[in-house]
């Protein structure tokens, strides 16, 4: 598997923006949600934003790592359950939210463990897409998605000038 080809640099304001949107698309699927489900690192950020859109005071972390080196995909592990009274009933009223879906494993993982929770993230991929009940931004499959909280302020050449190696 080689890197992605396209890259999409996502700012803080950007990001922000787009979660607030996931929030107003879902503040009209469910009268009320008994907890978030957030799938760490990733969910933590659009969860604190949905949480606080929608007035969810219950926060709860979900912790699947995957071991790679940011062009294949390793097998992934479950560090951290969710509590198990957010498991009963299969997860009926629980909204997971993430901040990508890309390949979908690390979804189809989760969604095991509560398959009639909501899930939504902010951005989807292709792959991925199937798994996801709400999103609000689907990108092709090839591209990067840069997050905020993996960049740091430096000079973009054109997309004329091409991409980096």
């Amino acid at each position: 598997m080689s890197l992605p080809e396209k890259a999409f640099p996502v700012s803080w304001d950007q990001f922000h923006r787009d979660a607030r949107a996931l929030a107003w698309r879902l503040s009209g699927v469910n009268g009320q949600w008994k907890a978030i489900v957030c799938i760490t690192r990733g969910g933590l950020v659009p969860a604190a934003v949905i949480a606080r859109e929608l007035d969810i005071r219950l926060i709860e972390t979900v912790c699947v790592a995957s071991y790679h080196d940011y062009t294949e995909q390793g097998d992934l592990r479950i560090l951290k359950e969710v509590h198990p009274s957010l498991m009963e009933n299969d997860g009926a009223d629980v909204l997971i939210v993430d901040d990508l879906t890309d390949t979908g494993k690390t979804a189809a993982i989760v969604r095991a463990m509560m398959p009639r929770a909501h899930f939504a993230t902010v951005y989807a991929k292709p792959k991925g897409r199937p798994l996801v009940d709400t999103f609000v931004t689907e990108v092709s499959q090839d591209t990067w998605i840069y997050f905020p909280w993996d960049m740091g302020f430096s000079y973009q050449k054109p997309i004329a000038d091409g991409q980096p190696d």
